[in-house]
């Protein structure tokens, strides 16, 4: 007997993100988020707590703590884990209202046209030993979201969210370029703290805008 749920065709991620928009904000937890995605697990979750620090929306006050949970998650992916687990404290963690906004709302109009690039191909990529590869990129990202350098989430923040696309929508192509990408914000990452040890605090501000 066939799974009538099978036929129903999945929502697209910016309808889900447009269901997040309509909740009561000021209600808003990590849970909540979590609750929402369902069996979109890993990638959709990923997606929706790399945001803060991905979009080009102030958003003080999020990459530690979301790197934190991020981290989680990416452990998780190592451990081949198919669903995602979230602490009771994690889950309590509340958005605020006008951060939600912002967020979830310039996310929808991004996703919107980014879905009509992203499709399911290259599956096989996901498959065990790819996910384990993605479990570590997520843990290296988060690692490097959570370093205390300035103006620097952005990059790390944005592969995770590209991962967590990748995933929710099977595309192994979209996959192995936020690999790469990662790869690209890793060496970076090297760099900088080549000239913080090197050349102190003002190397660093050489390069980075808004140094001191």
């Amino acid at each position: 007997m066939s799974d009538s749920r099978a036929a129903e065709p999945r929502r697209s991620l910016s309808a889900t993100f447009a269901d997040l928009l309509s909740e009561r904000k000021d209600d808003l937890t990590v849970g909540r988020v979590a609750e929402e995605v369902g069996d979109r697990g890993f990638g959709l979750l990923l997606a929706v707590l790399s945001l803060p620090s991905a979009l080009p929306v102030p958003a003080p006050g999020y990459s530690t703590p979301f790197g934190i949970v991020l981290l989680l998650l990416g452990v998780q992916l190592l451990a081949a884990r198919t669903r995602p687990w979230l602490p009771e404290r994690a889950n309590r963690a509340r958005i605020r209202p006008a951060t939600a906004e912002r967020l979830f709302r310039g996310a929808g109009r991004f996703l919107d046209w980014m879905e009509r690039l992203v499709h399911p191909r290259m599956r096989w990529i996901h498959r065990a030993p790819g996910r384990v590869l993605y479990g570590g990129a997520v843990c290296l990202m988060s690692l490097l979201m959570i370093l205390p350098i300035p103006l620097t989430n952005t990059l790390p923040a944005g592969v995770i969210f590209l991962l967590g696309v990748a995933l929710s929508e099977e595309d192994g192509a979209l996959a192995l370029g936020a690999l790469v990408l990662g790869l690209v914000a890793t060496l970076f990452y090297g760099y900088l703290v080549y000239l913080l040890l090197t050349l102190g605090q003002a190397g660093v501000d050489r390069i980075l805008p808004g140094g001191a």
